[in-house]
């Protein structure tokens, strides 16, 4: 379940006309929290994103399901299913035992998928997958959401990276 804290988090982005990817990745990160504080744990960073996505959708944020051959048919169902509950197109039906059996055998899993060093290398797969144009077009996008604060902030970091790049 999520905390009403990212619940809030999440709608502050969505009257602030940010994407719904944004919205969700409020959830991605309260998941990374719960993982390095020890409530569970996931077999790998794609995991923990995917639980992040999962429970953003169910809450509301209206984040569509991947599309055919984007992702596993299984992964689109359980997308589809989430989706349609946070949109209250479907009735959501409890399962004490297969709940149980998951949190079960997530407290077994590892918590190092969760480490900055696992979500640096994730992000940096995800990134290498795009083209430069769509990481330039998805900079452009964020630059019209950002505000002045935030793009100010933003062009500290940028200049930070390209001093230490440059050795």
């Amino acid at each position: 379940m999520s905390e009403k804290r990212t619940v809030e988090k999440a709608q502050r982005a969505k009257r602030a006309g940010k994407a719904a990817t944004t919205q969700a990745g409020e959830f991605v990160r309260d998941e990374i929290r719960k993982i390095r504080h020890g409530a569970h744990g996931a077999r790998s960073t794609q995991q923990v994103i995917a639980i992040g996505l999962s429970e953003a959708r169910r809450s509301g944020v209206a984040l569509p399901p991947p599309k055919e051959g984007r992702a596993k048919e299984q992964t689109r169902r359980s997308a589809k299913y989430a989706y349609e509950a946070g949109q209250h197109k479907r009735k959501t039906r409890r399962r004490p035992r297969v709940s149980r059996a998951v949190s079960r055998v997530l407290e077994h899993e590892p918590r190092s998928s969760a480490s900055p060093e696992a979500m640096s290398r994730q992000a940096k797969r995800a990134a290498s997958r795009r083209t430069a144009t769509q990481r330039s077009a998805a900079a452009h996008k964020a630059v019209r959401t950002k505000g002045a604060a935030g793009r100010s902030a933003a062009a500290r970091r940028a200049a930070q990276t390209r001093a230490r790049r440059k050795g």
